[in-house]
């Protein structure tokens, strides 16, 4: 049995329209508002056509406050941190001493000596606190913060009428500003592949924000979406989820779980030439040497949703496994997010996905994201 040590304010709210609170990161979180595909279909082409707000304050929140804050964030992210300016912020890896991923986190300059880490469900706090260890820094986790995401392409619209220069803020920038009369910061970031933003709000301001943005939204097609909804939007937006699409959930045969970015495809994330991060001797020397590869799946003639657990066979023989997928009548295609054997792991390539009833579906390998393969929806300007 789960054990729930964090709580939202939002959580009456979340029961009130069906809510059922389940463990997510230690906070009961509305996965499900109704558990049914006609709920799943509506909310996630809210976020594809109009705008969704959800409650993500499941993440973990953790200022950095001092005069060695940057080297605490620069010895165990892999950005440099010297080049985000104060205002801006930035998407990063986390590794453990082996080089293998343990988190992933998004990194916040707040002002001078002031920053904030916000993590999922990996090690990365646990990991900020021991290096902080004797440093001049404060290291604070902070559940009074809670953090809203409203996503979609009418979301800059809503917020332009209550907050100027909101159009002006650039994808991964910050704003502190008010809303509905209360103090918040407002990011321009999101886990949808869409233009959206996240709202932090103190606890005592959150019901109160939330209530305003579905009140005043509501003609717009602002609606409360669901967090399942996430698994539906990422997984066309080529957006990773820790543990579940790792090892930890699909475990090699004869290995200790553990990925490396080379094969999660987030070598991105490393700055260029930085060296000194947690594991970086260990990262560059796998570059290479991947066991696999995470890359996409399409079905070439049908709109099954390949499911999870389901395996992926080239000429008859096992080369990978199907970590999640969506059907999208929207987009009209179904597709999948996969960890194949890199033999495959190459754009046209013909597979065959069978699913755990039997089912063989054509498919091929694709490269990701399907949806807004340049990602310029979620940088637009203006």
């Amino acid at each position: 049995m789960a054990i729930l040590w964090r709580a939202s304010v939002l959580a009456e709210r979340h029961r009130a329209i069906g809510g059922e609170l389940e463990d997510w990161n230690g906070m009961g979180t509305a996965w499900f508002y109704d558990n049914t595909p006609e709920r799943a279909k509506a909310d996630y082409e809210a976020i594809r056509t109009k705008a969704g707000l959800m409650d993500v304050s499941g993440l973990k929140k953790v200022h950095l406050v001092g005069p060695d804050a940057a080297y605490v964030i620069d010895r165990v992210t892999t950005r440099n941190v010297d080049k985000i300016g104060v205002g801006r912020s930035t998407y990063a890896s986390i590794l453990n001493s082996d080089g293998k991923f343990i988190d992933d986190c998004i990194i916040y300059h707040i002002s001078v000596n002031q920053w904030m880490v916000v993590h999922g469900t990996g090690t990365g706090m646990e990991q900020l606190t021991t290096v902080a260890a004797a440093k001049n820094v404060s290291v604070l986790f902070d559940d009074d913060l809670h953090d809203m995401s409203l996503q979609g392409p009418v979301a800059v619209d809503f917020l332009a009428k209550h907050i100027d220069g909101i159009r002006d803020l650039a994808y991964f920038g910050i704003m502190h500003t008010k809303l509905f009369g209360v103090n918040v910061m407002i990011s321009r970031t999101g886990y949808t592949g869409e233009r959206g933003y996240e709202i932090f709000v103190g606890a005592k301001d959150t019901v109160h924000v939330w209530d305003s943005i579905l009140s005043e939204g509501e003609s717009m097609g602002i609606r409360p979406v669901q967090f399942s909804t996430l698994d539906m939007l990422r997984i066309e937006s080529y957006l990773l989820f820790y543990p579940g699409d790792n090892s930890e959930t699909f475990p090699f045969d004869d290995e200790p779980c553990g990925d490396t970015i080379w094969e999660l495809g987030l070598e991105f994330t490393v700055s260029p030439g930085k060296e000194g991060f947690i594991g970086a001797e260990n990262h560059y020397a796998m570059e290479g040497k991947e066991r696999f590869k995470i890359y996409g799946v399409q079905l070439s003639d049908s709109m099954d949703q390949m499911e999870m657990y389901a395996r992926v066979l080239h000429d008859g023989k096992d080369v990978g496994v199907i970590t999640y997928g969506l059907s999208s009548e929207l987009n009209n295609y179904s597709v999948a997010i996969a960890r194949l054997d890199p033999s495959v792991a190459k754009a046209g390539t013909k597979l065959t996905v069978r699913q755990p009833d039997g089912t063989e579906l054509a498919a091929t390998a694709e490269e990701m994201p399907f949806y807004d393969k340049e990602k310029k929806i979620r940088a637009a300007k203006g």
